[in-house]
């Protein structure tokens, strides 16, 4: 028996044996059992998904194609969800007698991370155009200030930097400033402190000849980032006046900060904003229109394109499985089966999965919502959407001849939008001050 498999039980009357399983094995098969499996487990009925668990387990080997894999990693979030809840007392009992329900995240050193980060255009294509908006954005400017949100640890700041240094006459200052502890229980992980990262990207910056300064502000997503914003409202009433390009540049990150489905819960939920009035509105309203505040040359904003907001498990289950079949997809055209980073890849996926169907409350951090989204919540804090140009356009397409046929690029309205076999993954979106 494979490790990572549920022990078989035998069929119940009136489910097929293992031989006649076949019919199961397509993709909207899969996602309506566990649909099925899921309703039975918030009804309580054990006996039913026990009898579902057993079918999945047979179909869905985690070492199967990227449909099985895929099914898998749900069926695994979903007995977590049981164990969690104590709902059914007899899966609560199989997960804990099964320690390889526990994932194995890995921790990067920085050149894992990346090389990780390169495999794919998931994170690259928001480096790239990113980069490209950024850099028109501060052309003419002696000083640039960058606020890196991003869940891949400044893994965008050396490409950026390399632009800086190439394309941008003068070399001006450049001033980094991140988050520090926001990402440290989100995968991907870094075997380094943000202190040593900003070590190296400081002599990273002066081998291109551009001056550093970096810092870190203890900040959570948890709150809006509100201690990070209080500073840089701070450092805008001295700056405002000295010519200093704000940067706010948000990759994979915003969608960790609170949104309005997240139920006030006693005692957690105040406003930490000491600088706006008391307010009913999500941290994640607050957040956007603290950034309007503070009057930035540009907020580039990445993430990916679904909605996993909804409190209804039923719901985020088909939403997730609608679109995270697309990472497991794309591996199999650059990750040989077996492989240590596949392995990684897929442990990062299982732990997005495992976040948004096994958890709730405080504990359900992945709140990815939708570009539409997005762009009404940035139009709301009286931001005005920028287009990509040529030249940023051109540039994704050249690094998306880099990998697999399969990836596409396309442009909605103002944004871009990564696609894989047209599907919608990752959007770009680029904003001013209104």
């Amino acid at each position: 028996m494979n490790k990572n498999q549920i022990p078989r039980a035998r069929p119940w009357p009136g489910f097929p044996t293992s031989k006649g399983l076949g019919s199961f094995g397509d993709a909207n098969c899969m996602e309506q059992l566990l649909v099925h499996c899921a309703n039975a487990i918030e009804s309580n009925d054990a006996t039913l998904a026990q009898q579902i668990l057993w079918v999945l387990n047979n179909i869905a080997p985690p070492d199967g194609n990227s449909n099985q894999r895929l099914t898998c990693a749900f069926l695994r979030a979903l007995i977590v969800r049981a164990a969690k809840s104590g709902t059914c007392k007899m899966l609560a009992a199989m997960a804990n007698a099964h320690c390889h329900l526990s994932i194995d995240i890995h921790t990067f050193s920085v050149i894992e991370l990346a090389s990780f980060v390169d495999l794919t255009p998931w994170h690259r294509f928001g480096f790239t155009a990113a980069n490209a908006a950024i850099l028109e954005a501060v052309e003419g400017y002696s000083v640039i200030h960058i606020v890196d949100l991003s869940l891949t640890n400044c893994m965008q700041i050396p490409t950026l930097i390399d632009s800086i240094a190439n394309r941008l006459e003068g070399h001006p200052l450049v001033k980094l400033t991140v988050a520090g502890g926001a990402t440290e229980d989100v995968p991907p992980m870094l075997d380094l402190t943000y202190e040593e990262l900003g070590s190296k990207l400081v002599n990273f910056a002066r081998s291109r000849n551009v001056i550093l300064e970096f810092r870190v502000v203890a900040s959570s997503y948890a709150d809006g980032f509100s201690s990070l914003i209080e500073q840089l409202r701070v450092q805008h009433l001295v700056y405002a006046e000295s010519g200093e390009a704000l940067v706010i540049n948000c990759h994979m990150m915003l969608h960790y900060i609170p949104e309005e489905t997240l139920s006030p819960l006693p005692n957690t939920y105040s406003n930490p904003y000491s600088f706006e009035p008391p307010s009913t509105q999500s941290f994640r309203t607050m957040f956007l229109k603290a950034l309007r505040g503070l009057d930035p040359a540009v907020v580039v904003l990445v993430d990916e394109d679904v909605d996993l907001t909804s409190n209804n498990l039923v719901c985020r289950l088909r939403s997730a499985f609608n679109y995270l079949w697309i990472p497991y997809d794309t591996m199999d055209t650059f990750l040989p089966q077996g492989s240590k980073q596949r392995q990684w890849y897929e442990a990062d996926i299982c732990w997005k999965i495992e976040n948004v169907i096994a958890h709730e409350g405080l504990q359900r951090v992945e709140r990815l919502e939708p570009k539409s989204r997005w762009v009404q919540r940035m139009r709301n804090a009286n931001f005005r959407g920028l287009s990509f140009g040529e030249d940023a356009v051109s540039e994704v397409k050249t690094m998306l001849d880099e990998h697999a046929a399969g990836w596409g690029l396309k442009k909605e309205e103002n944004d871009l939008v990564l696609t894989w076999k047209g599907h919608n993954v990752v959007f770009i979106t680029a904003w001013v001050p209104n």
